[in-house]
């Protein structure tokens, strides 16, 4: 990478890992601090205080990253950031539940990750895309497995007003870095024809990789339904659950970087992406054969496995959505898979939940399992894109033409 391209991944990897660790702070003591306000023996309205974020995320995504195209990416993101820090303020002022759904509603109407990925990807060549991509991913699950550790006791210190209040801090620090440290967006940009978001509707690869976003999220988030069940039940207390996922996301990190990289460098990104979905299919089918006896072992060796098929996914998908994408077009495109990524949370949740009560934890397993041969089926077509010229490059060529 070059000092301008390792500039703009730390910098955007660390807009996403602060808006998140905010976000994942709240999750593991959401619905036993809710249950504490008035109305919170409302488990429907409980569940909808936690879930419309999700909701209006998934609405606004396409807009959020149509505007990015149009006035800019950074004036999107910070005016989103600005929405989700009110949110955030007006969660952690809520004296009832339906305040609450109110401040989460605003949280999730802050949709920026569209335009932030958009604005990584213009900042970086196709190269290094992905490894600029995976920085990002790894500032995410790292995000995820410390707020593990934290979020109980930082809930018993500061409530959960406490924690959308630091939230809400955290995404106005993430301002200040999209507008100071961030660098400035490329002159090229400004300066070509808008796209249409039928252009990206219709496109071939795209879709591939929007079915497959939206299948990978639900997959993880039902699985999310059943596994904190199942290591209860092999006899691992909740408030040690973080000793099995931690070092089961660090390793792979290490795996990822030492076979991602490499092989995407020497050609083989179509074959890497592939066996990932596979891994993952294969993964839900070990969880069918042990989800009647689990064991604390074999559940960790399960989720390194996942997470070394999810981490590859999680940073190729949105390099090959970036590279594929109209450049005119890159904010809608990133909007689109954006926006199945949240309805994919959305689903998994709602319909794990579901597959649950009437088939069973290995109901549900099968069906993940499913889910994923049909992504490997609907995958398999998928080219390795063609690079793309750099904005510099672009200038360049304007400057020599001219």
């Amino acid at each position: 990478m070059t000092a301008l391209e390792r500039r703009a991944s730390a910098s955007l990897a660390t807009v996403f890992a602060s808006r998140m660790l905010g976000l994942f702070l709240v999750l593991p003591v959401f619905a036993i601090e809710a249950a504490r306000y008035p109305g919170g023996a409302d488990a429907a309205l409980v569940g909808l205080a936690m879930g419309i974020y999700g909701l209006t995320q998934g609405v606004l995504q396409i807009p959020f990253g149509l505007a990015s195209d149009r006035f800019g990416r950074k004036r999107v993101i910070v005016a989103g950031l600005a929405v989700f820090a009110l949110g955030s303020f007006l969660a952690a002022a809520a004296a009832s539940l339906p305040w609450l759904v109110a401040g989460r509603a605003l949280q999730g109407a802050g949709a920026v990750s569209a335009a932030v990925t958009a604005l990584l990807a213009d900042q970086t060549r196709d190269e290094v895309r992905t490894k600029a991509m995976a920085l990002v991913g790894a500032s995410i699950g790292l995000m995820f497995a410390l707020s593990l550790v934290v979020a109980p006791a930082a809930a018993a210190a500061i409530g959960l007003s406490g924690l959308f209040a630091v939230t809400g801090a955290l995404a106005m620090a993430c301002m200040g870095v999209v507008l100071w440290w961030a660098p400035p967006e490329p002159a090229v940009r400004k300066n070509v024809p808008r796209g249409r978001l039928a252009d990206v509707l219709r496109h071939p690869a795209l879709v591939r990789l929007n079915v497959g976003v939206f299948i990978l999220h639900a997959v993880q988030l039902a699985m999310w339904v059943a596994l904190p069940a199942l290591l209860v039940q092999a006899g691992l207390a909740k408030d040690r659950h973080w000793t099995v996922y931690l070092p089961a996301v660090l390793a792979s990190f290490v795996v990822m970087a030492f076979t991602l990289f490499p092989l995407e460098r020497r050609g083989y990104l179509r074959a890497v992406f592939l066996a990932a979905i596979a891994l993952i299919a294969v993964v839900q089918l070990v969880l069918l054969g042990v989800a009647g006896r689990p064991g604390i072992l074999a559940l960790g060796l399960v989720l390194f496995l996942f997470f070394c098929g999810f981490n590859i996914l999680e940073a190729t998908q949105p390099s090959l959505a970036s590279r594929v994408a109209p450049p005119q077009a890159r904010g809608a495109a990133l909007g689109v898979y954006n926006t199945l990524q949240s309805l994919g949370f959305f689903a998994g949740g709602a319909v794990g939940g579901w597959l649950i009560q009437h088939v069973g934890v290995q109901g549900l397993f099968a069906a993940c399992a499913g889910l994923m041969v049909l992504w490997l089926v609907v995958a398999w077509p998928m080219r390795a894109p063609a690079r793309q010229p750099s904005a510099e490059e672009v200038l360049a060529e304007e400057a020599q033409a001219t």
